[in-house]
């Protein structure tokens, strides 16, 4: 499946909320649950209708037209040392899944961060998710407690290293 990857704006808030509800629900709450479409709806309007020179919002568009998936990107608050950049949020629907569509989205994240001159990054999960795999199989590494125990957090402490890693393995 050959989709288009994009920049996403204001106008795009009613479709992304839409897709962010849809695949919350198929990753965390597939009975029901989650924030209701009303208030995804007002949070992605208010994201990317405000001027954030650091933040960013990608989309993957199917050939038909449709959202199928997306990924955030902000600067990171500093709580964990060595890390100035936040894949924020990443979702694709269940039916896309298992396609090279998250590695893309991961990877144009990591670019877009290099692009601003921000060299790493993390991503904080559920640490009993069955996506963490994905993650370490893209090189991630996991950000234990000072106890150490795992929480959900992974980082990739070199982008320049992850983003050499994909183009040596583009067809």
């Amino acid at each position: 499946m050959e989709c288009v990857l994009r920049d996403l704006s204001v106008t795009d808030a009613p479709a992304l909320a839409a897709l962010h509800v849809a695949t919350f629900r198929e990753t965390h709450a597939p009975h029901g649950g989650g924030p209701s479409l009303a208030l995804r709806l007002q949070q992605w309007t208010d994201l990317l209708g405000a001027t954030h020179a650091q933040r960013f919002v990608l989309g993957l568009d199917a050939p038909d037209g449709r959202l199928v998936g997306f990924a955030a990107g902000c600067p990171h608050d500093g709580g964990v040392p060595g890390y100035a950049g936040e894949l924020n949020k990443i979702y694709l629907l269940r039916e896309v899944q298992r396609r090279g569509l998250g590695r893309r989205l991961v990877l144009a994240v990591a670019e877009r961060f290099l692009e601003r001159g921000v060299p790493s990054m993390l991503l904080f999960g559920d640490a009993k998710s069955a996506t963490n795999g994905f993650y370490e199989q893209l090189g991630a590494v996991r950000l234990l407690s000072a106890s150490g125990e795992f929480h959900g957090g992974y980082g990739w402490p070199d982008l320049t290293a992850l983003t050499a890693r994909f183009r040596r393995q583009a067809p």
